[in-house]
């Protein structure tokens, strides 16, 4: 798909933001709706139905998070991505808006290249969902889902099962913050005699493959993998 084939929703209660983010949306070729407020935000969203939603936390009214979690609970808005503009960067709104059913976080102010890139990087997902293609590519790491196979600059990596399934579960939503137990709960299940130092003995693993900069720790609560 071309960038004018998308619809991007922007939704935000500052004037600037939504003059700065429309003009960059609109020179890369996007179509854009903008809107003010959170009500404003979640019935134009019901109308057009827009492929993102741009969509800021802090909003007089309706918030992000509640607009959010409306949204997700709209027929019809499944499939719509969600990503927060805003300029909170804490990391309990981060897992708020997760736990609301955000697809990324983006912490403004942010260089008008950054965020094309990131909005551009979120649109492929999309692509890659209504495509139902199981080969999936973050920066330098392509993972094969049909071969149970990953490769990092183009070299194949020898990852164990869990490995493999604790990476691709952090890549299933990148941005997202997954509890510890969570991971637990997924990747090992009933299995006995695992507690929280497993994780970490992974997530080492892997990043002694893979590098530092993709898997991130959020203190107290867990990890999240970012491109």
């Amino acid at each position: 798909m071309k960038n004018s084939d998308y619809k991007i929703l922007l939704v935000d209660d500052e004037p600037d933001i939504i003059e700065f983010v429309s003009y960059n949306l609109k020179k890369e070729g996007f179509d854009v709706l903008t809107a003010s407020n959170g009500e404003d935000g979640l019935a134009m969203a019901k109308k057009s139905h827009p492929h993102l939603i741009l969509l800021d936390v802090m909003m007089p009214g309706m918030d992000g998070i509640e607009t959010c979690d409306q949204i997700r609970h709209t027929p019809n808005l499944e499939d719509t991505l969600i990503a927060f503009l805003t300029a909170r960067g804490e990391d309990y709104s981060q897992v708020a808006g997760f736990d609301a059913g955000a697809d990324d976080y983006i912490t403004k102010p942010i260089k008008p290249k950054v965020l094309i890139s990131r909005i551009k990087a979120l649109l492929r997902r999309y692509g890659q969902t209504e495509k139902k293609s199981n080969l999936q590519e973050f920066g330098k790491i392509i993972i094969d889902l049909d071969k149970y196979q990953v490769k990092y600059k183009d070299k194949k990596l020898d990852l164990p099962r869990k490995e493999f399934e604790l990476l691709t579960l952090l890549t299933s939503r990148p941005g997202k913050v997954f509890h510890r137990d969570e991971i637990l709960d997924k990747i090992w299940g009933n299995e006995v005699v695992v507690g929280g130092r497993t994780i970490d003995v992974h997530i080492r693993k892997l990043r002694e493959k893979i590098g530092e900069k993709y898997i991130k720790t959020v203190k107290g609560v867990g990890y999240k993998f970012e491109v």
